[in-house]
């Protein structure tokens, strides 16, 4: 559960992270209130819920198809592991 709460955060953050950076790397100082005022933060806002939805629906597509999961069950008097059908 932890996995999946930290993944899609790490999602979200990526694109105020990559703005942070671009500053950075532009010999700026990327925390400066002006930087991130108007705009600029709702449009990394908006790119940040793109990014987790996309994810998000990707992780659904590449998920292996299995069948209904058969839980472990006696049967004839033998233990049957459970198993994906």
């Amino acid at each position: 559960m932890w996995r999946a709460m930290i993944e899609t955060a790490q999602l979200f953050l990526a694109p105020f992270v990559a703005y942070a950076l671009f500053y950075l790397l532009r010999w700026r100082w990327p925390f400066v209130a002006e930087l991130w005022r108007g705009r600029v933060v709702s449009w990394l806002v908006v790119a940040g819920l793109l990014a987790v939805i996309a994810g998000v629906v990707a992780l659904g597509q590449m998920r292996l198809r299995q069948g209904p999961w058969t839980p472990a069950h006696v049967e004839s008097g033998r233990l049957l592991p459970g198993r994906f059908e």
